[in-house]
């Protein structure tokens, strides 16, 4: 197995690699900003961040911070071993549908019972996220919803040849 080197935090960085497993859930007054299909679909600046040890952030936005109709019941579940069963969301922005983009923990298990109902998004899928006006670039793999922006080091799980770490 390739071994990571974590990357030395900056000054205000944070490393993914000083984050803990089982991951650790807390508060975020960011501004975050998602759009698709040319419109805003979702705006807040009162969230949630998961931190997990190798992954960037995932952030979980309260369901009413979405505009009424951007989100619909979609196909598939998925299971974290840390927060439950997921259920999936198509996310809807202008003309455009992001199919099974977004997920919900509607019952999460203990100690992430915040989560309940609140909303992540795949950022990949959308036109973009924003997180206090800084566009993020989106966690590789295409499974994880991690947000990636300037004040967080990796190297970030995802990418070929981390399935391991």
């Amino acid at each position: 197995m390739n071994r990571p080197v974590p990357i030395r935090p900056a000054p205000g960085q944070e490393s993914v690699w000083d984050y803990p497993r089982p991951p650790r859930v807390e508060a975020c007054t960011s501004k975050l900003e998602i759009v698709l299909g040319g419109e805003a679909v979702a705006r807040t600046s009162s969230a949630w961040r998961v931190l997990e040890t190798s992954h960037p952030p995932t952030y979980y936005l309260p369901r009413a911070a979405f505009v009424p109709g951007s989100l619909r019941a979609a196909e598939g579940v998925s299971w974290c071993e840390w927060k439950g069963a997921a259920a999936y969301l198509d996310v809807i922005g202008g003309q455009t549908v992001a199919r099974g983009a977004a997920w919900s923990y509607p019952a999460p298990s203990a100690g992430f019972e915040v989560l309940a109902g609140a909303v992540a998004v795949m950022p990949g899928a959308m036109d973009r996220c924003t997180v206090d006006g800084e566009v993020v670039r989106p966690q590789d793999g295409g499974f994880y919803g991690g947000w990636i922006t300037s004040s967080v080091v990796g190297p970030f799980k995802g990418g070929p040849g981390t399935l391991g770490w």
